[in-house]
């Protein structure tokens, strides 16, 4: 978890805005399709100014994509890359992942809305994976740096690394995907429950990555596998 202070009120407000658009984005879409939608009826839905709308989106598809996982910052890359002692690369990564996906999916309530409406538009769901890309490109640098230090041998072979760390990447987007539908399959949370909390739906969500990643470990592993 991060150790950052709370947002204050304009951020706080700036993320309510936010998540409002996408709610109702994402409600219209269900209800009329996604070519029935215009920015007008997104903007009233959510009750904000189709200029407000832009100034968060620019466009409805990409509030319906909405935003992927983001890199951590230096600091948690470098707390992966030079890690030790002993805890595995898994188990570290799993932190690293935690960190760059707990700000895009915590609301569990809004990716399930999401999901239900990429279901229904696969050209939509392309885009949203092809959101991924960056995110993507960003963990197989980190990966390679950390392949680099622990496995010397290959730190100077630019082929030998980049398969490694494109193989290592590949693998943990998928089992990051497997996690994520595992979580959200559970169905629609009710933020406005008195009880709600996001660090209980965090700890959900983190016990589906040590599981997804656990079962892939126990499929795959083998003495002197180069991910673990």
């Amino acid at each position: 978890m991060s150790d950052e202070a709370p947002p204050g009120l304009r951020e706080r407000k700036r993320l309510a805005t936010r998540r409002a658009i996408q709610v109702a984005v994402l409600r219209l879409v269900a209800a009329h399709g996604f070519d029935s939608v215009t920015v007008e009826m997104i903007s009233r839905e959510a009750d904000v100014s189709p200029r407000t709308f832009f100034n968060y989106f620019a466009s409805k598809e990409e509030a319906v994509i909405g935003d992927p996982p983001e890199v951590p910052d230096e600091v948690a890359v470098v707390r992966f890359v030079e890690a030790s002692g002993d805890g595995t690369m898994i188990a570290d990564l799993i932190d690293l992942i935690e960190a760059a996906t707990e700000a895009s999916i915590v609301d569990r309530e809004l990716v399930f809305a999401r999901r239900v409406v990429l279901r229904e538009h696969p050209e939509l769901f392309a885009r949203r994976i092809a959101s991924l890309h960056d995110f993507e490109a960003g963990l197989q640098d980190i990966l390679a740096r950390r392949l680099a230090r622990e496995q010397p041998s290959i730190a100077d072979d630019e082929i030998a690394l980049r398969s490694r760390s494109r193989l290592a990447t590949l693998v943990t987007m998928a089992t990051l995907r497997h996690a994520w539908a595992e979580w959200v399959d559970q169905g629609p949370t009710h933020a406005g429950r008195p009880d709600h909390r996001a660090d209980d739906l965090e700890k959900t969500l983190r016990s589906h990555l040590d599981e997804s990643f656990a079962s892939l470990d126990g499929l795959w592993s083998r003495e002197g596998s180069e991910i673990r």
